[in-house]
């Protein structure tokens, strides 16, 4: 007989162990940001060959990445070709890939939505719950794992995100199953985040918000699972995209190493918390 498929979260945990850090490296290209050699051609073919480079140096140092995939649609076909091959490159190189597409629609749309998804090669993807429970199913059902905006890193999330809105959210995600996590920012506050770990204790944080925007790794303490022995175990995946694609040029280094530098602290400083 055949080895058992992993589910999406098994896949998560087994990429995370791997590289010994639950860091994850969104790939969110911006044209006006990329090396200035890379600038000489056309904007999707810039970006298809940034994301490129930046997989095949990252690779070894983090086992998880996440495509912002507006930073592709805005292209349209074309950018959602590109999308659609860096994903393929990342697989190829092991990497488990997390979809930031942000979908929300109802049942009958979402499962669009899903199947487009799956057919692009993602293991995961982010979604809006704020439809209900019906516009997470679909992806859970087409085997994607599924991560629910929750509390998330944007400094006006709170007009909307009340502490009773992210509380029913979290008890659904919950309801939905060990395949849907939450995302919840490190940019709130200590009480927000370990008051959504006590209602989610088993479920998958994926973190925003380290890095350019502010947050810390300190700021992740409250959310990880107590007593974990294994990188998989703290129930975090932690995401850094532009500290980490876009640092200050070094004198003398490409900048792909430069960028695979900062990718190795950003793991480093992810590791901290299994000490």
């Amino acid at each position: 007989m055949g080895a058992t498929k992993m589910s999406p979260m098994e896949q998560l945990a087994s990429s995370i162990d791997k590289a010994q850090s639950c860091a994850c490296i969104g790939i969110d290209p911006v044209f006006d940001r990329l090396p200035e050699e890379l600038k000489e051609v056309e904007p999707p073919l810039a970006i298809a060959m940034f994301a490129k480079v930046v997989l095949d140096h990252i690779h070894e140092v983090a086992g998880v990445v996440k495509f912002q995939s507006a930073c592709f649609e805005r292209y349209g076909q074309i950018g959602y070709a590109v999308l659609e091959r860096s994903v393929a490159h990342a697989k190829s190189l092991g990497l488990t890939v997390i979809l930031d597409a942000k979908r929300g629609d109802i049942g009958s749309s979402a499962e669009h939505y899903a199947a487009g998804a799956k057919a692009m090669g993602a293991d995961m993807i982010t979604c809006s719950p704020y439809m209900g429970r019906s516009s997470i199913e679909p992806f859970v059902n087409a085997g994607l794992g599924v991560f629910a905006l929750c509390k998330t890193s944007n400094p006006d999330a709170a007009e909307l995100q009340s502490k009773e809105m992210t509380a029913a959210v979290g008890r659904m995600i919950c309801d939905l199953g060990e395949q849907v996590g939450a995302v919840v920012g490190a940019t709130n506050t200590l009480e927000e985040t370990k008051t959504l770990r006590r209602i989610m204790p088993a479920s998958v944080f994926l973190v925003p918000g380290v890095g350019a925007q502010g947050g810390t790794i300190d700021d992740v303490k409250a959310m990880v699972r107590p007593n974990a022995t294994l990188h998989s175990h703290l129930g975090v995946v932690i995401n850094a995209s532009r500290s980490v694609l876009y640092p200050d040029a070094v004198e003398d280094e490409p900048w792909h190493d430069t960028v695979k530098r900062e990718a190795q602290a950003f793991a480093q400083s992810c590791r901290q918390l299994l000490d």
